[in-house]
């Protein structure tokens, strides 16, 4: 037996949750890189329930099962009861409540694959609890963060912010007052995700299991956000008396370039228009607006006098019930706001392929709900950033992108009731057109060196994943 576990090709297992999908897409990609590096690497989904959206999210990683068979393969753990006491609405904690639920399934799926041929698991953020696991059967365990750096750099040091902020003021409470991090912009209290006071033993229990894992893999590069990465690195994150583990920066995670058969309209439209002259306004998998924001978004467009595309979603103060149903244009819009831009603009229903639409000559400029793997994209398609957060960590990476990285200029009134057309006018005319747009532009563009940089033979990121993948061969 043993010399059959010798021959056998060592296995890497990736543990996602299944109804994050801004979380499955990247360590999907993750899973792909390893297979492609001559290990084995099974993607498993725990904390699934019988519902259809939890079998619907589960989609991609399925599809890239099928579409890349060689050394990838996906394994669903049985379905298991959604807890009673949790909060339908809250799917942060619905998401670590359930990931806990699968742990003992999880464990049994180990036992079962060998624990001697299993190299690494790797967890994503909210299957953290499942690092025991990994210690009890012998199994080094790594986190993989799919957001940023410097976000990183802010959860291991969550446990200290917590000591010199009270739960009243993490829920943005506390005026003027900021959190401070090492190798991070000061934070403003409002913009911290409102679940650091919701959920707080949960991310308080994620930072202590973040110290006990073998490495941290983070969807980010070390050029990107050199400070933050000091930080960590120098061990400056991670509270009193707790160690600090190696720190893999191997991102961005995506792959551009792999568009389907069929060619979305948007793109031809925008062959047609002069280079950098769009803007491209997309709010993410979740991000909606009431019907009089989207009406000020409009107007602000079309005061702009700029080219643009711009992905429309259903209002949730028009939903009628159906899931995934595109908005009614005449219904929405301001009257004659189609007929009145029909020459520079185009409106899409509900989705587009950002990421095609991102690396496109076109585009010249990103208005973003700052989800991270959305920045990513902005920053390997060279493009500007207009930051608009809407919820979760969103608030935090506007801080990196506009304080830190100098990405992005503020859409203000984001953290009002609204953003008036004024300003969506005032400020997509700026990036297009002004001098601070055009050095904006110009630092977007050296991002995107430093990626594609950090991507190529010999570059930080791809040594880093060589050396990562190195050891678990080992």
């Amino acid at each position: 037996m043993a010399n059959n576990d010798e021959k056998a090709k060592k296995i890497v297992v990736i543990y996602a949750p299944p109804v994050m999908i801004s979380h499955l897409a990247p360590l999907v990609e993750l899973g792909e890189l390893v297979a492609a590096h001559g290990l084995e690497s099974t993607i498993v989904l725990g904390g699934l329930t019988d519902d259809a959206a939890a079998a619907a999210s589960s989609s991609i990683a399925e599809g890239a099962a099928t579409a890349h068979p060689a050394g990838l393969s996906f394994h669903r753990l049985p379905y298991v009861t959604r807890p009673r006491d949790v909060p339908a609405h809250d799917y942060v904690l619905q998401t670590f409540a359930l990931a806990r639920a699968s742990n003992s399934d999880l464990r049994e799926f180990l036992r079962a694959a060998s624990p001697s041929l299993v190299s690494a698991l790797v967890l994503d953020f909210f299957c953290g609890c499942a690092v025991d696991v990994g210690a009890e059967l012998g199994i080094p365990t790594y986190f993989f963060f799919t957001s940023s750096i410097s976000g990183l750099a802010e959860m291991l040091y969550f446990p200290v912010i917590h000591e010199q902020t009270t739960a009243l003021r993490l829920r943005g409470h506390g005026g003027d007052d900021h959190v401070h991090a090492p190798g991070n912009p000061p934070i403003p209290l409002h913009d911290l995700p409102a679940a650091y006071a919701d959920c707080l033993s949960l991310f308080l229990a994620v930072a202590e299991q973040m110290c006990k894992s073998h490495g941290l893999i983070v969807n980010s590069f070390r050029s990107l956000e050199p400070r933050a990465t000091d930080a960590i690195v120098n061990g400056l994150c991670t509270p009193p008396g707790c160690r600090t583990p190696p720190l893999h920066c191997i991102g961005p995670l995506l792959k551009l370039g792999e568009a389907g058969t069929n060619r979305h309209e948007c793109l031809a439209w925008l062959d047609a228009q002069p280079e950098a002259s769009v803007v491209f306004l997309c709010f993410g998998t979740m991000g909606r607006f009431n019907v009089e924001q989207t009406r000020q978004v409009a107007r602000g467009l079309e005061r702009s006098g700029q080219r643009f595309i711009w992905v429309l979603r259903r209002p949730p103060d028009q939903d009628d019930g159906k899931q995934n149903t595109d908005p009614d244009l005449d219904a929405l819009l301001p009257d004659g706001f189609l007929a009145g831009t029909k020459d520079k603009g185009l409106v899409v229903k509900s989705w587009a392929p950002q990421r095609e639409v991102l690396a496109h000559a076109a585009v010249g400029g990103f208005v973003t709900h700052c989800g991270w793997n959305s920045v990513l994209e902005a920053i390997m398609g060279g493009v500007p950033m207009l930051a608009w957060p809407m919820y979760a960590e969103q608030r935090m990476n506007k801080v990196f992108l506009v304080e830190g990285m100098r990405l992005a200029v503020v859409m203000e009134g984001y953290d009002k009731d609204m953003v008036g057309d004024e300003e969506v006018a005032t400020k997509v005319r700026w990036l297009m057109e002004s001098d601070g747009g055009r050095e904006l532009r110009e630092r977007a563009r050296a991002a995107r060196r430093r990626a594609k940089d950090a991507l190529s033979d010999g570059g930080e990121s791809r040594t880093s994943l060589l050396e990562l993948v190195g050891q678990w061969k080992r």
